[in-house]
């Protein structure tokens, strides 16, 4: 994964006050969705009355913005039509918002959503004046009272680990896990991250004018640990995608899910940092992690890879959502008609294009397509491509680690919660 920017064309068109604007790399207007006639309306709606719906959402809350990675974007959570190059879900967090907060207003076309999150974005597509920044294409024209903002995975080497400890999509040529893992690790001990986290949060706050609006604040959320650590017979069990893949080895698990937790230790400093500023918190932290306990790999009695455990809420690679009405994403039809032995990607020059977008989709595919070319490779599982016809769409490996929508309504139910606690 590269650490740079992410160099995207972009493309938007700027809708109505009080609709979404969506920032997508080369996607289709008439794709865009429209608060209140959008089938976010009809997907995944909170299972409770509209009343309890409203109580949640601020009392004066008009609209918000969603910034940051693929955490906030929802990859893998649903799409209506053609899927966005920022891979937006309908079942992201931010996306369950803007619909409870439509609901909250009676459905009345009167709420904004500007919906910036991006998969792959790092800290630098975020920035101010760095190429089509999030935060310069943040609109303050539309009635914004918050942001959301997830970041950290791209810049501090998630996929690198993921990649070389756990999927081998490049197979031998993958890396070993011990340098991915102390890649991640210099980066974590380097104050580069924090400093621009900080950056980034001031140039939000500055863009709205903080000081003329006193109740605006960013909420941000962390991750959560990817696997239980402590079961024993998960040690033999693997994800690989060749045979002979590694396996979820106890130290392993161990490493990963220190990692994580130190990513969000340094997104709290960063936070505590920021808010001793100010007479008032200006950011709110969201630790959902503990709420992920008995929903993570490798629980107890489980047979990992189980693509079949609802109860799991992260996605495994190219396995379904959880989400509650069983709606099943749909995706580009151009690309669901080509035969399964189509080719993956062009092995000679796939790999620049995926390390630019920072898609793990993408940077999955083209790895997989240059270990093709290696003779005598065989897949860990024989019907892994046979029986789905979308192995060659990024969507299908960049989801993987990745929140399912059961996941995502419990990151908005602990938004809500500290949303609740600061009033």
């Amino acid at each position: 994964m590269r650490l740079g920017a992410a160099l995207t064309f972009i493309t938007f068109s700027e809708l109505a006050s009080g609709r979404i604007y969506q920032r997508r790399r080369l996607f289709a207007p008439e794709s865009q969705h429209v608060i209140g006639n959008s089938p976010t309306a009809d997907y995944r709606l909170s299972q409770q009355p509209i009343s309890l719906v409203s109580s949640r959402i601020p009392g004066p809350l008009k609209g918000f913005i969603a910034l940051g990675d693929s955490y906030s974007a929802g990859i893998g959570t649903g799409v209506d039509g053609k899927e966005d190059d920022c891979r937006h879900g309908l079942g992201s967090h931010a996306q369950l918002i803007a619909t409870d907060l439509l609901a909250s207003h009676g459905g009345r076309n009167s709420s904004a959503f500007q919906f910036l999150s991006c998969t792959g974005a790092t800290t630098q597509d975020i920035i101010s004046g760095s190429g089509d920044s999030q935060v310069d294409t943040f609109n303050t024209s539309l009635p914004i009272d918050l942001a959301l903002l997830s970041i950290g995975g791209n810049d501090l080497g998630f996929f690198d680990v993921i990649n070389a400890c756990v999927f081998r999509f490049y197979n031998f040529y993958s890396g070993t896990c011990e340098a991915a893992l102390a890649n991640t690790k210099a980066q974590l001990e380097s104050d580069e991250f924090d400093q621009r986290l900080d950056i980034i949060i001031m140039e939000i706050l500055d863009k709205v004018r903080w000081e003329k609006k006193p109740d605006f604040f960013i909420t941000i959320t962390g991750y959560a640990r990817f696997f239980n650590e402590l079961t024993e017979e998960c040690d033999d069990m693997s994800f690989g995608i060749w045979w002979n893949g590694p396996k979820l080895k106890k130290d392993l698990r161990i490493n990963m899910n220190a990692m994580v937790l130190t990513v969000n230790a340094k997104i709290r400093k960063t936070i505590d940092l920021v808010n001793s500023r100010f007479t008032k918190d200006k950011l709110v932290f969201i630790d959902y992690d503990q709420e992920f306990d008995g929903h993570r790999f490798c629980e107890e009695g489980v047979k990992e890879p189980d693509y079949d455990r609802k109860d799991t809420w992260f996605f495994l690679i190219g396995g379904p959502d959880n989400a509650r009405n069983n709606t099943e994403s749909k995706h580009n039809s151009d690309l669901a008609t080509l035969p399964p032995n189509s080719a993956l990607v062009n092995p000679a020059s796939c790999l620049e294009p995926a390390q630019r977008s920072g898609d793990w989709g993408e940077l999955a595919l083209c790895y997989m397509a240059m270990a093709k070319q290696e003779p005598n490779l065989q897949f860990a599982r024989g019907d892994f491509v046979a029986e789905n016809s979308m192995w060659y769409v990024p969507t299908y490996y960049g989801k993987t680690f990745h929140p399912r929508s059961l996941g995502h309504e419990v990151i908005r139910n602990k938004i809500y919660e500290a949303w609740r606690a600061r009033e």
